[in-house]
């Protein structure tokens, strides 16, 4: 696997939420990781996996999100002008997607550790299957919050059951579900209209499908297990600070794999889309600052901040008693 998907394929990313236990008035959407917003992470994952139709579904704060996005011309923006749960938002794409036949991924807007490997494996096994749907999952230490996947005696899927509608045994599986789904596209929205309300939120829940399509005959699978970080959503301050903690974990291994020294990367600070050059070595205590661009052959900090947008020239050496602008253009 690894390859991109053939045939056309849509994303739906699901954006509508709010920043309540963010406590933030800012479109949860658009809290940064590493300089770029968590949306942005996500986005980009789905192109890269060659996604032809890119819809984004928006409620709250969509003025600002759209705003924010608004180079962007490939997204197609769907508003929920309720939140009534992830199925109601999915079927918000209804009319949007009337003329489309291919697959249907839904992935959730607040997960921007998602990779593109991630997305071409779980298109590429629904496709091979032709399974209605097919859903990727995880194993977590603690799995505590996240829906259960429930296995009939022959290890196949037999539904998603959420945390608080758990019994004693099944809060003991330690297989979840991390909210990345890929769907035939007919199938989705004819089972979408048949999904009832629940009876604790009265919200339409996305899990609920699976149950269905079962019910009905339909292929169901889950046969692509991801790392257990790729299911980090971020619903607080602290998830936020996680998932910040491992993409610039995962930022500065790029630039070292090609040919960056970093002295000490626990004391270092490099947000994204940052360019640097090989052989160029950055010194503990160095912040650099979204969209910079570092040449070849540089010799960077201690105690040197790179500002947004930025340019060093090659061979250039920045150090907190060498002011930047003597190096820079």
């Amino acid at each position: 696997m690894g390859d991109a998907p053939e045939k056309e394929v849509a994303v739906i990313v699901l954006a509508a939420g709010k920043s309540t236990r963010m406590k933030s008035d800012e479109p949860k959407v658009l809290h940064e990781v590493c300089g770029r917003p968590m949306l942005g992470y996500v986005v980009s994952a789905c192109r890269l996996a060659g996604v032809d139709r890119l819809l984004v579904v928006v409620g709250h704060g969509r003025r600002k999100v759209t705003k924010r996005f608004a180079a962007e011309r490939d997204i197609t923006w769907i508003e929920q002008v309720e939140q009534r749960g992830t199925a109601h938002a999915v079927l918000c794409c209804r009319k949007a997607l009337k003329d489309f036949s291919g697959s249907v991924m839904v992935i959730a807007g607040d997960m921007p550790l998602v990779r593109r490997a991630t997305l071409v494996d779980l298109l590429e096994v629904r496709e091979e299957s032709d399974d209605a749907v097919t859903l990727a999952t995880t194993v977590l230490d603690d799995p505590t919050g996240y829906g259960r996947i429930v296995r009939d005696d022959d290890g196949n899927l037999k539904a998603i059951v959420e945390h608080r509608d758990c019994n004693t045994e099944q809060r003991e599986i330690h297989e979840v579900n991390p909210s990345y789904y890929c769907f035939d596209a007919e199938q989705l929205f004819e089972t979408l209209e048949r999904i009832k309300p629940s009876s604790s939120k009265g919200e339409y829940y996305l899990t609920d499908a699976i149950k269905l399509l079962r019910e009905k005959g339909h292929g169901v699978s889950a046969k692509v297990e991801i790392p257990a970080e790729e299911a980090i959503g971020i619903n607080s301050r602290i998830d936020l600070a996680a998932v910040s903690r491992i993409m610039q974990d995962r930022l500065q291994a790029t630039l070292m794999e090609d040919g960056v020294t970093i002295v000490d990367p626990d004391n270092t600070w490099i947000e994204a889309d940052v360019s640097v050059g090989k052989d160029t070595t950055i010194l503990p205590f160095t912040f650099i600052g979204v969209g910079a661009t570092i040449g070849v052959g540089c010799r960077i900090g201690p105690f040197v901040r790179v500002a947004e947008g930025e340019t060093v020239q090659d061979g250039s050496s920045v150090t907190q008693a060498a002011p930047i602008e003597a190096g820079t253009s």
